[in-house]
């Protein structure tokens, strides 16, 4: 049980930081805007999806993990 608390309070001290990241800065001046991201403006309606957004922070994320996960 000793490396899941580990890895648990590691976790919480990257989301914290993560947050604290989010909440000092207004916008993240690449995230939501990359080549790929489906955005369709109608007259009456606004559809946006982050597609290559939600990839390339799921790959951060899974190699973090990953690091985070060999030691």
């Amino acid at each position: 049980m000793l490396p899941l608390g580990r890895f648990l309070i590691i976790s919480g001290i990257i989301l914290v930081g993560l947050g604290l990241l989010f909440y000092l800065f207004d916008k993240v001046p690449f995230l939501g805007r990359l080549p790929g991201d489906i955005y369709i403006e109608k007259k009456h309606f606004t559809f946006y999806f982050p597609l290559v957004t939600c990839v390339v922070l799921s790959l951060f994320l899974t190699l973090v993990f990953w690091f985070l996960s060999r030691h």
